[in-house]
């Protein structure tokens, strides 16, 4: 007699008729790593159903756990577990009222619940489940089916848990809906504003815009907003025309005439003092800029896609006003289910870089981690995003003393001090030097008739000696 299963084929849903539920989700998995991501869909939790979960089919009637990939508009069933090491009926699992899942353990395989050793345990979102060396689940929340997206056909989709092709990486519902919302502010021309905590891809989500867009063919141009020294903006956005404000000063088309016919990226435009903004009103409303020392104005084809940390209120409100559309890339913390993916692509772009990463922690195409390492980075509470998590990575390759990724006592000592990749952002107008051209100092000198003083602080720099430096080094004139 053949049994029952929960998610018994690739099935398709009405989406009007399903909600969210309880859900196990692989994040670790020994004998076969191109399991994690895939998903157990629980019971509703009013029907106080048991589920049981192990190798195999099961040998005796039962109500058995299925896996499935989850892919936008269907749930693809997969093949059994197949390590022996599993017990065939190795857990029972029950989905309760209250968001909490009650696990027990009846199998030859000890299991530990956030990583302390137990024969049962009531799971919340967010804790696990470890069966020692074989395969750890994640309890998360999320829909009997992704939402599908009109903007997203198939063909753009990528390969079950890896990258798609714009470098973004998860199978998380708020990972697809990130990929939804690109693809339809992509294929329409307003000005975008990307919001998102800091590390948590911005750049990346702004790439994947310009690409999928009419002005994909077009390299896209990019600056952090907040390093343009004020004294500066009109230069570096319209740029000049030649001998202009000095003679032997060359022509410059500034970074709106750069991305004529393409797409202009300013990152931390948050940052940038009120009345500064005020300067890109006109570009943003008309396409029209006027280069310093020309007497008319010129029309470029621009589309600007700016991003901030802060809240999109940081801005003013007129200029808030022109960015029509909106993406908002989520925080780490609410896709932790995303995490043993992140730590596969990042370690695979790291190896690429570094033969003796992947000649010690690779077998085949994906790393070697601990299951304690996923373990303790899936829980973890990020502060600074996906920049945290490749911190953490490079502490583990660093003191991890064979051949696999494992969460030493050095990673934990980084978790413990808070130093686990939170960034200390640089004040709004400081700059890197190497940013500034001598034609940038040598326009701010002019523009201060040679005032040291302020010339260096309309140029962001930290101290007077830094200007005296840079005039030194190229020679310049203060007049």
């Amino acid at each position: 007699m053949s049994e029952e299963t929960i998610n018994d084929s690739t099935t398709s849903f009405d989406e009007e008729e399903v909600s969210d539920q309880l859900s196990l989700v692989v994040t670790w998995c020994a004998d076969d790593a191109s399991r994690v991501g895939e998903i157990i869909i629980l019971p509703d939790p009013k029907a106080g159903t048991t589920t049981t979960l192990g190798r195999g089919d099961a040998g005796e009637m039962s109500l058995r756990a299925a896996l499935v990939r989850q892919r936008p508009g269907a749930n693809q069933r997969r093949p059994p577990l197949r390590d022996r090491r599993i017990s065939r009926n190795q857990l029972s699992i029950t989905a309760e009222q209250g968001l909490t899942i009650r696990v027990k353990n009846q199998g030859r395989c000890l299991m530990s619940h956030n990583g302390v050793e137990a024969s049962q345990a009531v799971m919340r979102p967010g804790d696990t489940v470890t069966l020692r060396k074989a395969l750890q689940l994640m309890c998360v929340v999320r829909p009997v089916v992704l939402p599908t997206n009109r903007d997203l056909p198939q063909r753009d989709w990528p390969q079950f848990g890896d990258a798609d092709n714009h470098g973004l990486v998860g199978e998380s519902p708020a990972a697809w809906a990130l990929r939804g919302r690109v693809a339809f502010v992509a294929k329409r021309p307003p000005h975008a504003l990307i919001t998102g905590p800091s590390g948590s891809g911005k750049e990346l989500v702004a790439r994947a815009i310009h690409t999928l867009s009419p002005r994909g063919s077009q390299p896209m141009v990019a600056r952090n907003a907040a390093t343009i020294p004020e004294g500066l903006i009109d230069a570096e956005l319209f740029g000049n025309v030649k001998d202009y404000p000095n003679p032997g000063m060359r022509e410059r088309r500034g970074l709106f005439g750069e991305a004529d016919r393409s797409t202009l990226f300013l990152d931390e435009i948050a940052e940038v003092p009120a009345a500064v903004q005020a300067h890109l009103l006109r570009a943003l409303d008309e396409g029209e800029v006027h280069r310093l020392g020309d007497s008319r104005a010129h029309r470029v084809d621009v589309r600007v896609l700016a991003a901030t940390n802060r809240e999109a209120t940081a801005l003013k409100h007129d200029i808030l006003a022109r960015f029509k559309l909106r993406v908002d890339v989520p925080d780490l913390n609410v896709r932790r289910e995303d995490v043993p993916l992140l730590v596969r692509h990042l370690l695979i772009h790291i190896a690429k870089a570094d033969p003796d990463v992947r000649d010690r922690f690779f077998e085949g195409p994906d790393p070697r981690t601990g299951s304690q390492l996923i373990g303790e980075l899936v829980r973890r509470q990020y502060a600074a995003n996906v920049r945290e998590l490749e911190v953490l990575l490079w502490q583990s390759i660093a003191t991890s003393p064979g051949d696999r990724l494992v969460w030493t006592s050095a990673v934990a000592e980084v978790v413990a001090t808070g130093s686990g990749g939170q960034v200390v952002e640089a004040p709004a107008r400081e700059v890197r030097v190497q940013d500034l051209t001598p034609e940038d100092i040598q326009t701010a000198l002019d523009a201060h008739d040679g005032s040291v003083k302020e010339t260096w602080q309309a140029l962001g720099l930290k101290n007077r000696f830094q200007l005296i430096r840079l005039i030194k080094k190229h020679g310049l004139s203060k007049g």
